[in-house]
């Protein structure tokens, strides 16, 4: 095992991808480790003779051949939607599919500069002895253009416009100057820039009509219903709980759908059955979250209790995740308890009583 706190994707399913590509039938496109069929298949799962493809992504099939599809042009891949909806999973399973390397990445923040995007110096190289190419340090971009990879931007949305639109030229031209070396640095087949965007965080600054036609924008939406997200969920956390070597039990499927129901309520202001309204709290409950709030459940009963994970180490998590805001989100949380948690009977009242005396 590694000790490693965080496996890259190509490292986790090394197996997989060795597999896929050595018994690949199809054609393989220029620059790519694998054809699109395989790429597809090592995203969604499947049988390939006597192996078992694990499915990385639950969900629409359409929009992952969409995401391929797009990779195979001149149009770089953005991946929009809400928190949670596993956009920078997508990403990085697409980038070591496809080029075996899903570390090439600009994390976008209101920090993000130029040179984090294109190129920077090393100042003393360069006051020493001017511009040079021992000088020039290169960013992610500059790296995955001459190999022709898969670059990844995350949260591009969180980047100022005009940081954002140092790309442009970019992915028009394919090529970046570097003036003073009298130089460029031509994208070789293979490249291309995947870049999500939350649609529902504070801090989001939009993309001007010139940045996004170099994009073909796929939307990732929220699972549709309980049954898909609590699929997701299970998968994640027994991935998640293995990486991680936390010793407990998972949590059995009854916890994992009282979380995700009051998830689901409160995202989306009623009770699943419809017949209550509900006050909607600050944060944005995501299928990620939800992961998370396991995971710390988990944590704790490895490491304070009998390694079951309990309603007091769920009702602890809920607390976290749920108040945001401790004004406002505290008199929600407090509304839902009373109104509907504490009417569910025996099953929920471990939730009830450990969350109210939290509050």
């Amino acid at each position: 095992m590694s000790d490693l706190l965080r496996q890259s994707a190509e490292d986790i399913f090394a197996e997989e991808l060795d597999f896929l590509i050595k018994n690949e039938k199809n054609p393989i496109p220029d620059g790519w480790s694998m054809s699109p069929k395989s790429v597809l298949l090592y995203i969604c799962g499947g049988k390939v003779g006597s192996k078992t493809i694990s499915s990385k992504f639950i969900g629409h099939k359409r929009l992952i051949e969409i995401s391929i599809a797009t990779l195979l042009t001149d149009r770089s891949l953005l991946l929009v939607g809400e928190p949670g909806t596993a956009k920078s999973w997508l990403s990085e399973h697409l980038a070591a599919a496809i080029s075996g390397d899903s570390e090439k990445i600009i994390q976008g923040t209101a920090g993000t500069t130029e040179e984090h995007i294109r190129y920077s110096w090393n100042y003393a190289m360069l006051i020493a002895n001017g511009p040079s190419e021992e000088a020039l340090v290169k960013s992610p971009l500059c790296k995955a253009m001459e190999e022709g990879a898969i670059l990844r931007f995350e949260e591009i949305t969180r980047c100022a416009p005009e940081i954002q639109d140092a790309l442009i030229s970019i992915l028009s031209e394919k090529n970046l100057a570097i003036p003073d070396l009298g130089k460029q640095i031509a994208a070789k087949r293979g490249f291309s820039v995947i870049a999500t965007a939350n649609t529902r965080d504070k801090g989001v600054n939009d993309m001007s009509a010139a940045l996004k036609r170099r994009f073909n924008v796929v939307s990732l939406p929220a699972p549709v219903d309980l049954p898909t997200e609590l699929k997701i969920v299970k998968q994640r956390l027994t991935e998640t709980a293995k990486s991680l070597s936390i010793q407990a039990k998972l949590p059995s499927e009854e916890d994992v759908t009282k979380v995700l129901t009051v998830f689901r309520e409160l995202r989306q202001g009623n009770t699943l059955d419809g017949k209550s309204k509900l006050k909607i709290p600050s944060g944005v409950l995501s299928t990620a979250e939800a992961i998370s709030l396991l995971t710390g459940a988990m944590a704790m009963a490895g490491s304070f209790g009998n390694g079951e994970v309990t309603g007091e180490h769920l009702a602890n998590g809920l607390h976290g995740v749920v108040l945001k805001d401790e004004q406002k989100d505290k008199v929600v949380w407090e509304d839902y308890l009373e109104h509907v948690v504490k009417k569910r009977g025996a099953d929920w009242r471990p939730i009830y009583e450990a969350s109210r005396q939290l509050l």
